[in-house]
């Protein structure tokens, strides 16, 4: 089996940096350049509000024809889906942990609900689907948060 050969300054698996060496255990690397990030920015809500919307419209016409009202009522979902997105994603930051985890929760489980509720099902199966996602969305997010941003929600590292 072939193996890079080593160069000076390269660590092999199980040596030691030299003493004195900077450690970058710390550090996060950046794949991506400034203007993906920005484009990514725009393009994640908008995406998934669009996925959103057919979901959302596909659910309430239960298989039927697709109709122009069909039509609006997946784009009026899409936009609603987008604008909170945003604002979630503007606001939670800005929390601490346990609230930031607490609005993407809500924010998904009241999305699932909706999507739920559209299929024709009752409001209090709806209802219980949605506190269902939220408690398992709350408890992956507040784990994430806890293990990564300090208790005023400062990223740690």
């Amino acid at each position: 089996m072939a193996h890079a050969a080593p160069t000076p300054g390269m660590r092999t698996p199980g040596t030691r940096a030299p003493s004195g060496t900077p450690s970058r255990a710390g550090e996060a690397t950046d794949v991506f350049g400034e203007r993906t990030h920005l484009v990514m920015k725009w393009a994640v809500p908008v995406v998934l509000g669009l996925v959103f919307g057919y979901w959302a419209a596909a659910n309430r016409r239960s298989a039927g024809p697709i109709t122009g009202w069909n039509i609006l009522f997946g784009f009026v979902a899409a936009l609603v889906f987008i604008a909170l997105y945003v604002a979630v994603r503007a606001v939670a930051p800005r929390l601490r942990r346990e609230v930031h985890a607490l609005m993407w929760a809500v924010f998904a489980g009241c999305a699932i609900g909706f999507l739920i509720n559209q299929s024709g099902s009752s409001v209090l199966y709806s209802a219980g689907v949605a506190l269902a996602v939220t408690a398992g969305f709350f408890a992956v997010m507040f784990y994430r948060y806890y293990t990564h941003e300090d208790a005023q929600g400062h990223h740690l590292g």
